[in-house]
């Protein structure tokens, strides 16, 4: 019997990169699961390459061979020994290893296929369209062993053969966040986005997660941006709110400053339980728009997110409701007053209120009136005018007066323009 190559090849397979687990910002990093690889058949690996068996080791490799299809596993050892100590040609070396290969799948051996798979390498005659597929597969078989230098390597060997591979990338990025250097995992996480999106592909939203868990977990300043992108590239309210609790985490800024953070959230539809609403109505209240908090908390009750007979809620609510009114009633004469003063604070003041009780229009026309007055934040008024804008529907008004934020507001407008993209 003469080993042919048909009989010799079968099909090398892994699992594709698994889907990664949802984990949220503050959860530990996981040990990503990597699944195994399934047992060979006896089918052409569609290289095309046929190996030619040496005469010196021909006689050896056929009873390898024999006794691997047999899954004769007490005389596989000594017959595999044999046959290597036979082999004499780089073909002679592959075809064994490939055998070795089979016998390891069929034991479901992880440590025997890292074997086998450097040893496939190390015969020199791997065909180039193979290569990938043993470093991806040695590289997860070495992870899943927790022999991660060893992984790197062979991921960063794939990588020297297709550096928009995206199956090393994620596997290689889970690597080095292992290794204790989480910056270079989320990069090569960030590298695979990218390439998918190259090739004209949407990113798998796990990518995005981990991507953040990664930075957040390790306090990096990627943290917010790489929300940031999440959010705009898998929008929900959900998603949103993690996205703008996280940049409100990252900036370790008091709520009062956070307040228009706070707002979009709200435009989201993102504020989520008792939690959220009463820190925006509460700093609302505290920062002098008690009319607005009124409407967040009307809208939380109208959801039945919150309850009006909570002593916490109807105390609060009291209070919004009590300092509100006649507050809209006498905007329109508080805007005439700051308009004809030269003051810019008076025409925030209202152009503030107007956005509160959702007028957005108004308050967009006051918001550009402030940005015509001496000492004006042009940053806050610019995030203001573009809030108001984009609440209007008026995306691309919007889009300019957001555009054009910088300094300390140049964050949370950018959470807004994210925001704002994701909108018809």
């Amino acid at each position: 019997m003469n080993p042919t190559h048909s009989a010799l090849a079968f099909v090398l397979a892994l699992g594709a990169t698994p889907a990664l687990a949802q984990y949220g910002p503050s959860a530990p990093p996981p040990q990503v699961p990597v699944r195994p690889m399934t047992p060979a058949t006896a089918e052409p690996t569609g290289s095309g390459y046929k190996p030619v068996i040496s005469n010196q080791a021909r006689k050896e490799i056929v009873e390898l061979q024999t006794a691997v299809n047999a899954k004769d596993v007490a005389n596989i050892p000594a017959k595999l020994a044999a046959a290597q100590a036979k082999a004499k040609t780089k073909d002679d070396k592959y075809v064994i290893a490939r055998l070795q290969l089979k016998a390891a799948l069929d034991a479901n051996d992880n440590s025997a296929m890292a074997v086998a798979i450097e040893g496939l390498i190390a015969s020199g005659a791997v065909p180039s369209g193979e290569s990938v597929v043993l470093y991806n597969n040695l590289g997860k078989l070495n992870y899943n062993a927790k022999a991660y230098d060893k992984a790197g390597a062979a991921f960063e060997r794939v990588l020297q053969i297709d550096p928009v591979n995206q199956d090393a990338l994620i596997m290689l990025g889970e690597t080095r966040n292992s290794q204790g250097r989480a910056a270079d995992g989320v990069t090569m996480i960030q590298k695979a986005i990218a390439a998918r999106r190259a090739a004209g592909g949407k990113p798998d939203e796990a990518w995005y997660k981990r991507a953040v868990a990664l930075a957040y977990n390790a306090n990096l300043p990627a943290a917010p941006a790489l929300a940031r992108d999440w959010a705009s590239a898998y929008p929900s309210p959900k998603n949103w709110r993690d996205a703008i609790r996280i940049y409100q985490t990252s900036s370790k800024l008091p709520d009062d400053e956070l307040l228009d953070s706070m707002r979009l959230a709200q435009a989201a539809g993102a504020l989520t339980g008792e939690n959220d609403y009463f820190r925006f109505a509460n700093t609302l209240v505290s920062k002098g728009f008690p009319g607005e908090a009124k409407t967040v908390l009307d809208q939380g009750f109208a959801a039945n997110t919150i309850k009006k007979s909570s002593p916490t809620f109807a105390q609060l609510y009291g209070v919004a409701t009590v300092k509100s009114q006649g507050d809209r009633a006498s905007l329109a004469a508080s805007a005439k007053t700051a308009l004809a003063g030269a003051a810019v604070r008076p025409v925030m003041v209202t152009a503030d209120a107007y956005y509160g009780y959702g007028d957005y229009a108004e308050a967009a026309s006051l918001y550009r009136a402030a940005l015509t007055k001496s000492g004006a934040d042009k940053n806050l008024a610019n995030l203001r005018l573009g809030m108001a804008l984009a609440r209007s529907g008026d995306k691309a008004g919007a889009t300019l007066a957001l555009g054009a934020v910088g300094g300390a507001q140049a964050e949370v407008a950018k959470l807004w323009l994210a925001y704002l993209a994701t909108k018809a």
